[in-house]
């Protein structure tokens, strides 16, 4: 691969064997017709989706990258190792599971994308037209959207979505630090950028087991919006004259 593909599919895989080739045989028919590539990061799994990922890139050659974490860092390391090789000019990530639906990708960027998205515009947000939860875990949702839009103000009502099309530029702007994906409305937002939501379509996991439960969600939640409120309230970048960045106009 030579020439920089327009967009860049981001999907982090954690033990989703049986997930591997169904997701990533649906972003390929999904896309045709779009310049793409898709990177995948492989987080330490100890199942089978090491070996899967290796058939899918075979399977692929034109299109599939595969990336391996030599330790297990978690979701937002991942998307950070896949962020340091992807080239197109947007990065969609897309979860490993195959609950996000890759025609969304393929609609927006015809509709939105395509024709000319505004210069300011860092990431179009999922928001998930209807939930594949238990009443539980949807009440749960609810609740932890509406506290962190309060404090952060971040223009987003479903940040829990794994769908998001990002700007790589404004993409590379942001800082890491675990579990940031959680924030990402958020953080564009802090860096500059236009926040925009897009309703799409939310489907059951193909395969295997969540791997978040509710007391390490709650927990993590709780500290990580504490840090995000600092974060936020230090301010954000600065842009020069000369950099002819649309932030600055």
């Amino acid at each position: 691969m030579t020439d920089a593909p327009a967009l860049s599919v981001l999907i982090p895989f954690f033990n989703e064997a049986g997930n591997v080739h169904p997701v990533i045989d649906e972003v390929q028919a999904a896309l045709a017709g779009i310049d793409f590539e898709i990177i995948c990061v492989n987080d330490c799994s100890g199942d089978a989706t090491g070996t899967e990922l290796a058939e899918a890139q075979a399977k692929h050659p034109g299109t599939v990258r595969v990336l391996t974490h030599v330790a297990r860092r978690g979701k937002s390391a991942a998307l950070f190792t896949g962020l340091k090789s992807v080239r197109g000019t947007w990065v969609q990530l897309l979860d490993g599971d195959g609950q996000n639906d890759p025609a969304d990708t393929a609609r927006v960027w015809k509709e939105q994308i395509a024709p000319g998205a505004p210069p300011r515009l860092g990431i179009i947000a999922g928001k998930r037209s209807s939930r594949n939860d238990s009443g539980f875990k949807w009440v749960q949702s609810r609740v932890a959207n509406g506290v962190r839009r309060f404090v952060l103000q971040d223009d987003a009502t479903d940040t829990g979505c794994g769908w998001k099309l990002i700007r790589t530029a404004a993409f590379r702007d942001l800082p890491f630090f675990a579990s940031m994906h959680r924030f990402l409305p958020a953080l564009v937002k802090r860096a500059g950028w236009d926040v925009r939501e897009e309703r799409v379509n939310d489907r059951p996991r193909l395969a295997g087991q969540s791997k978040y439960g509710f007391l390490g969600r709650l927990g993590a939640g709780i500290f990580d919006l504490i840090g995000m409120f600092w974060l936020v309230r230090r301010g954000g970048y600065g842009v020069a004259a000369e950099w002819n960045d649309p932030r600055g106009g």
